[in-house]
C-alpha cells in the first residue's frame, strides 16, 4: 500500500471516528438528564438537548459538534494536505451514522458548520449568518439548518472557494434527506418552534 493510500485511509477513519463522538448523548448522561434518545425527537443534536431544559448543555453540544467537524478538517490539512474535503465529508458521515449508536446519529447541521468554517472561514461565516438569521426570524430550528446547508455551496462559489462546493453540495443533500420528516412538517405547518409548545 502506497504512502498516499495510507494517508487517505487514515483520514477517512480518523475523521469518521472523530465525527461519530455523540457529544449530546454523553453530556446529557453525565449531567443526569437521562438517555437523550428517549427524549423529544430522540435525536442526539443540540436542538433535542434543548428539550431537556438544559440550555447550557445544548450550547455545549452545539459547540462540540461544530468543533469536531472543524478539528477533522484541520487535522487533515496538517497531516495530509489535499484531503480536507474528504475529511469534511467523513466527519459529517460519522456524526450522522456513528458506529457506536448502530449508525443512528444526528442530522449534521452543526458539524457541517464546523467543517465549513475549517474549509474556508468565509463559507463558515455565511453559513452562520444564514442559520442564525433564519432561526431568529422563524424560531424553527430545522428551517435555519436547512437554509444554512443550502447556502454553503453557494457561498463557496461566491467567495472563491469553488473547490469545496461539491463536498458542501453533497453534505447539503445528505442533511436535507435526514430532515425529510421535518420538511414534511414544514409543508404541513406543524413543525415546532423553539420555545413553543409543539
Amino acid at each position: 500500500m502506497s504512502a498516499a493510500t495510507l494517508s487517505v485511509t487514515a483520514v477517512v477513519i480518523a475523521a469518521y471516528l472523530l465525527g461519530s463522538v455523540p457529544f449530546g448523548l454523553v453530556l446529557t448522561r453525565l449531567s443526569g438528564a437521562g438517555d437523550l434518545r428517549s427524549i423529544g425527537s430522540g435525536n442526539i443534536g443540540a436542538t433535542n438537548v434543548l428539550r431537556t431544559g438544559r440550555k447550557g448543555l445544548a450550547a455545549a453540544t452545539l459547540l462540540l459538534d461544530l468543533a469536531k467537524g472543524a478539528a477533522a478538517v484541520l487535522l487533515a490539512r496538517a497531516f495530509a494536505p489535499g484531503t480536507e474535503a474528504l475529511a469534511a465529508f467523513m466527519a459529517v458521515i460519522g456524526h450522522c451514522f456513528p458506529v457506536w449508536l448502530r449508525f443512528n446519529g444526528g442530522k449534521g447541521v452543526a458539524t457541517t458548520m464546523g467543517v465549513a468554517l475549517a474549509l474556508a472561514w468565509p463559507i463558515g461565516i455565511a453559513y452562520a449568518v444564514v442559520w442564525l438569521g433564519v432561526l431568529v426570524a422563524t424560531r424553527i430550528s430545522s428551517l435555519g439548518g436547512l437554509s444554512a446547508v443550502l447556502a454553503a455551496p453557494i457561498a463557496a462559489l461566491l467567495t472563491g472557494n469553488a473547490a469545496y462546493a461539491p463536498v458542501l453540495a453533497a453534505l447539503a443533500l445528505l442533511v436535507i434527506w435526514l430532515h425529510r420528516a421535518n420538511i414534511a412538517r414544514l409543508r404541513a405547518g406543524t413543525e415546532p418552534r423553539i420555545g413553543g409548545k409543539g
